[in-house]
């Protein structure tokens, strides 16, 4: 596994693909579009698409398994560099550079975050007032329940002594519009803030920084891609707030495609005019050589991990000029509607197949590595009642890791992102049935085979491998069919960084708040693991009727 890390992450530079990265909301995955396309003229282009939250997309990046990612200012300054207070952009490029990153490209807006309720009646209008009202309930995202500038340091700021419920942007909104909640982070550029009517409390301390959006890169990334880099660096100041709550709107309220929503935007700002700007990077020299190639856009209904939760401090814009600067009028927003697709339609998208293939060999591969390891050591546990207990104990130990938390870890460790660590994962999750099932059955063989074994002179290896594996076939291939079906469902987590399956349409719904996303995910995923749960049954039903005729026969041979 060590070795196959270090030859994946060698070749993530030696094959000269531009990997663009983009967290889990939608935002962040519309701005890692305009990457892509704005630099697929210059360079090959590979975005890496909805790879979870900061710790998981900065590990990527600082593995070489991404070379830049939109990012923001405060984020920056008191997440990743731990400051107390925000620091400039210059003071955030020297010590970034000292870890080969680097941060430039300010895009023109401003999507600090912020709270909000309700806007229907009374309530607070401030973030000062909420002290005095114990009452309330707070819905507040995982990420900014744990951030450094968020809720711990809002609390301590302004006297607030409630405990959120932690939950997903993607259902926030729904949670405080059914009245679930009565408090919500949000962020400025949010297209959902009029679509609920929602009020933005006003931070009357001053306590939430900027966030720019700028972009984080690697600084070999530049040096290696001058052309593309090139272009990108024009997009400098270009994409406004009203601009970006726009773009926001059309994923989130009229579920065009992030691709799509995208195109139409360097559409009507064609990167001849970027280019040109002045600041852009220095021109590549006639050396530098990259093939030009367009970057795969997404089909509609394919699955783009990303969250459709962002508004607040900044002015929203109205709802005339998001249609205005979407470009978008009543007819068109009629037809987006009229061409909705189906939940048969989505399930059965262009992105099907493929997802289909990476998932089921996400589950066939871990499956297939953990009962390599696991049928051992089940053995020796067997065999070796001293080892029963310590082996047993370690793989339920490694079985009650968070699936997040494991990939966390399993990202800087490896140096990778994708494939390998999902598999990885999996593999971890697979060990426990399997080891479990194989010393079950072995240890409730009967003492009269073994012994019937051993008289007639067959050797312990013998007998393991003629009397007591077939035996105990049945028992084992029961743990390896628990194993495979566990890991149908848990290999939807591989979405959060970047390997692919089904997961991806699961977690763009749950971003989008798109139920029949989610369930075009969901229902495959379910009947993956039926069909791979009667695949199981079918094969231990087979044993079950050849095993006990198999051993007398070859104890008589």
């Amino acid at each position: 596994m060590a070795a196959l890390a270090v030859f994946l992450a060698s070749a993530a530079h030696a094959d000269a693909v531009l990997r663009v990265g983009s967290k889990r909301f939608t935002e962040s995955y519309i701005l890692g579009e305009l990457l892509a396309q704005t630099a697929a003229p210059h360079a090959r282009v590979e975005h890496k698409q909805g790879l979870g939250n900061t710790a998981i997309v900065l590990a990527a990046l600082k593995s070489g398994s991404i070379d830049v990612y939109p990012e923001y200012t405060g984020t920056i300054s008191l997440e990743i560099l731990k400051h107390a207070r925000p620091a400039s952009i210059e003071q955030m490029q020297r010590e970034l550079a000292a870890q080969g990153l680097g941060v430039a490209v300010p895009l023109g807006f401003n999507n600090t975050y912020a709270l909000a309720v309700r806007g229907d009646g009374g309530g607070p209008q401030r973030l000062s007032e909420l002290a005095a009202q114990r009452g309330l309930r707070y819905g507040l995202s995982h990420e900014f329940i744990g951030r450094a500038d968020g809720w711990p340091g809002l609390a301590q700021r302004y006297g607030i002594r409630s405990t959120p419920r932690g939950l997903d942007h993607g259902i926030a909104y729904e949670a405080l519009a059914r009245k679930q909640v009565d408090v919500i982070d949000i962020y400025a550029t949010d297209a959902k803030i009029s679509q609920y009517g929602l009020r933005v409390l006003g931070d009357d301390q001053g306590y939430f920084p900027r966030y720019d959006a700028v972009l984080l890169y690697r600084l070999d990334a530049a040096q290696r891609f001058p052309a593309a880099w090139q272009a990108i660096r024009g997009l400098e100041g270009r994409i406004s707030a009203p601009d970006m709550i726009a773009m926001n709107a059309a994923a989130e309220l009229r579920r065009q495609p992030f691709a799509t929503i995208a195109h139409e935007w360097l559409t009507r700002h064609p990167p001849a005019a970027i280019a040109t700007r002045p600041g852009a990077a220095p021109q590549p020299s006639d050396s530098a050589a990259h093939s030009v190639t367009a970057i795969p856009q997404p089909t509609a209904g394919i699955a783009h991990p990303a969250t459709s939760a962002q508004a607040a401090a900044a002015p929203s814009a109205t709802s005339a000029d998001v249609a205005s600067s979407a470009g978008a009028t009543p007819r068109s927003e009629a037809a987006a509607t009229q061409a909705s697709p189906s939940l048969w339609q989505r399930m059965f998208a262009d992105d099907f197949w493929p997802l289909t293939r990476q998932h089921i060999l996400l589950v066939a591969l871990s499956v297939a590595l953990a009962s390599l390891i696991a049928i051992p050591l089940g053995i020796l546990a067997a065999h070796r009642p001293a080892w029963r207990e310590p082996v047993m104990a370690v793989a339920g130990i490694l079985q009650t890791i968070p699936s997040l938390a494991l990939l966390a870890i399993l990202i800087p460790l490896l140096g990778s992102i994708g494939t390998l660590p999902a598999l990885c994962a999996l593999f971890v999750y697979a060990l426990l049935p399997i080891v479990r099932n194989t010393c079950t059955g072995l240890s409730g063989i009967p003492a009269g085979q073994k012994q019937a074994a051993q008289a007639l002179g067959l050797r312990r290896a013998q007998s393991l491998r003629y009397v007591e594996l077939p035996l105990a076939a049945p028992t084992i291939l029961a743990g390896i069919k628990t194993a495979a079906v566990m890991s149908v469902g848990t290999a939807t987590i591989a979405a959060f960084i970047g390997a692919g399956g089904y997961g991806e349409r699961i977690t763009t719904g749950l971003a989008l708040n798109d139920n029949t996303l989610m369930l075009a995910g969901a229902l495959p995923a379910a009947v993956l693991a039926l069909l791979t749960q009667g695949l199981f049954e079918w094969m231990e039903r087979g044993f079950k009727a050849s095993a006990a005729a198999r051993a007398p026969a070859r104890l008589r041979a």
